[in-house]
Parts: C-alpha cells; structure tokens; sequence
C-alpha cells in the first residue's frame, strides 16, 4: 500500500510522515530535498535553475514510484511526483521562471513516466495558511529556505489548493494543521489517526 503526504513547505510533512512509522510500523520514502544538487542555487537564482531542480525532483519521485510498486510493505511518502508536477513545476512556469518550451519537454517527460505509474491509496493533504508556513520555516531554520518570498508560499498555497479540488484524481485526507499540533498533542495525532483509518479500512464513516 502507498501513502502519500501532501503539504507546502514548512507543513509539517516530515514530522507526520515520521509519527504515522511509528504508529502503524509503515516503511517511510522520505524526500530528498538537501540531496538536490541545484537547491541553493535556485533560491539564488530561481528563473535560472527552475528547469534543472524539477528535472532532477521528477527523476527522483519516479525511481521512488518504482521502489514502491515493487515494495510488498506498505509506504508512506514525504510529498509525491503528483504535486511536484501540478504545483511546484507548473507555478515556476505560471512565474515565468520556466520557459513554455521547457515545461513542456518536461510535461511530455511526466506523461510518459506516468504511462506506467500508479495513484496511491491515500493522499493527506496539510493545508497550511502562510503565516503557519513561515512560522515553521523559520523555526527549523535551514539557510537555504530563509530567502522564500511569501509571494512564492502564497502561489504554492493557491497551487495546492487547485491540484487537489481540480486535478488529482486520487483519493484524498483533508488536515488543516494552523490549531493543530500532532506533534506534542496526543488528541490531534489520534484524530488524524482515526480519519486515517476511516479512509484506509472503513471503521469510521467517511467524511461528507
């Protein structure tokens, strides 16, 4: 079974993926964010690297996308190729920091790994407002995100809010996350549990 969570930056994802391991002993694909060899120059330079980090985000979560087929554990996944494509690529294009003759080469590259990929069973989806994200941002304090512009986290936010009501045709969890602290609070984590639950297996009846 694959599980994806869903989340701008500084949602939370990481945090949730790694209590859901420990909760229900699923294998986690984390995503690998620092080993991009084009991150810092992008958030130096965003027009100039956009094409070079999605190509190399979009290589990366289809080899994770085949480990998962394969795998016979069920996996829960720090953010999937689906919102890669569908909100990080497409708002750098919408930006004018990817050319439309790149988009789409990098489209028809999708499409093709998409020929032979699958949905997963489940998406949660952390729906975060842009103070909570720079909250977060700010709090872990990696060097590379302080010089995100809130425009960048309001059109990822607006980016998010599309591919999930308008584009992605899988199976979706709801979370907003501004009043809830899954971390340090029991109660939220054992609600977000049960609605897992509910979606995965029936034992609650589903949200309306």
């Amino acid at each position: 079974m694959h599980i994806v969570i869903a989340g701008n930056i500084g949602s939370g994802k990481t945090t949730l993926t790694n209590l859901l391991v420990r909760h229900y002993g699923w294998k986690p694909q984390m995503e690998t964010v620092e080993e991009n060899p084009y991150l810092a120059d992008y958030y130096k330079d965003i027009a100039r690297w956009s094409f070079c980090l999605e190509v190399f985000f979009l290589k990366q979560r289809f080899k994770d996308l085949i480990e998962i087929a394969h795998s016979n554990e069920t996996i829960v996944q720090d953010r999937s190729i689906f919102e890669g494509v569908y909100v990080f690529a497409a708002n750098n294009k919408d930006m004018g920091n990817m050319s439309e003759r790149d988009f789409e080469t990098y489209m028809e590259l999708f499409q093709s790994m998409m020929s032979i990929a699958k949905l997963p069973e489940l998406m949660i989806y952390l729906r975060a407002s842009v103070p909570h994200l720079v909250g977060n941002i700010q709090k872990r304090g990696r060097d590379y995100e302080q010089t995100i512009q809130l425009e960048y986290l309001t059109n990822l936010n607006n980016r998010y809010e599309d591919f999930i009501n308008k584009k992605y045709p899988g199976k979706v969890l709801t979370v907003d996350v501004d009043n809830v602290d899954f971390l340090n609070n029991p109660k939220d984590f054992a609600s977000i549990v049960d609605k897992i639950d509910a979606h995965l297996y029936g034992l609650f009846p589903h949200e309306p």
